[in-house]
């Protein structure tokens, strides 16, 4: 049975490391994937059901068609956030094809299931910004986010080391306005 926690981190390490078999780890069977996607940087299809749908989307399709993938958790989740965590996110990475860089911030809520504690049963993400930086930029944002402690830190320790690239000003804006998100109850 993971925490909330060890749940969280193992799907960042299932994502970014395209090792889709440890979704299982943190995704109950019929787990429900929303996706609210407010840029048109990038594409995600709008919903997935069970594990190995939302295994294809969130793992297997980033890992076909990116590389260099950092995805940061902006919290922690606490003994308050068992049923749910709502939490700031950040992710850097690059396209396979051309190298473009892509940078972006949103929301993610974990829902945690009472049949299946620990498990994850819905996940909605919420992608606010994402923005494109020319292939030139990869030195400079895998420097800066290689350097933040993966996968948990805070939108404090991700400005103090942004890179100054003038595409990087709407996520340093969207981190800048983050604040902590209660749980529901």
């Amino acid at each position: 049975m993971p925490s909330p926690l060890e749940a969280v981190t193992t799907y960042f390490h299932a994502k970014d490391e395209n090792r889709p078999f440890l979704m299982g780890q943190a995704f109950a069977e019929d787990i429900r994937l929303e996706m609210i996607v407010k840029t048109e940087a990038i594409s995600f299809p709008g919903s997935a059901d069970g594990l190995a749908e939302v295994e294809e989307v969130l793992v297997r399709r980033i890992a076909t068609d990116f590389e260099n993938v950092y995805t940061f958790g902006l919290a922690l989740p606490t003994e308050a956030h068992r049923r749910h965590f709502p939490c700031h996110w950040l992710v850097a990475m690059s396209a396979r094809n051309g190298g473009a860089v892509r940078v972006g911030s949103g929301r993610y809520d974990w829902y945690f299931s009472a049949d299946a504690p620990g498990l994850v049963e819905k996940l909605v993400i919420t992608i606010d910004v994402m923005q494109v930086l020319p292939a030139d930029e990869l030195g400079r944002v895998m420097s800066w986010v290689g350097r933040l402690p993966y996968p948990w830190c805070t939108p404090g320790e991700v400005v103090a080391g942004m890179p100054r690239i003038e595409a990087l000003t709407p996520v340093e804006r969207y981190l800048k306005e983050a604040r902590p998100i209660p749980p529901e109850n």
